[in-house]
């Protein structure tokens, strides 16, 4: 799914937005009453970008959708820029 999180699991929920009218009781007032009652969307903070993903038992990188919570608490690891970075790593293994 394109707008959930890889790997907190965030996604878009509902709620409502309440508008009230009126003066509170406590002001001298017959109290406060919602007039207008609508639907609206709640949507987390997700980014696209590349990540050092496990599928399979192959890591590889691979392009995600992650929310900036899950990038925060360290959950994210990104690749190399370079290819040379890897070389020592492929030679041992």
């Amino acid at each position: 799914m394109a707008n959930e999180c890889y790997f907190t699991g965030k996604k878009t929920t509902f709620g409502k937005s309440r508008t009230w009218r009126g003066q509170a009781i406590k002001k001298g007032g017959f109290g406060l009453k919602p007039t207008g009652i609508t639907r609206r969307t709640f949507k987390p903070n997700l980014q696209t970008l590349t990540a050092v993903v496990e599928e399979g038992g192959v890591t590889r990188a691979k392009r995600i959708t992650v929310s900036a919570k899950a990038i925060r608490m360290g959950l994210v690891v990104k690749p190399l820029k370079r290819k040379y970075g890897y070389t020592r790593d492929q030679k041992q293994g």
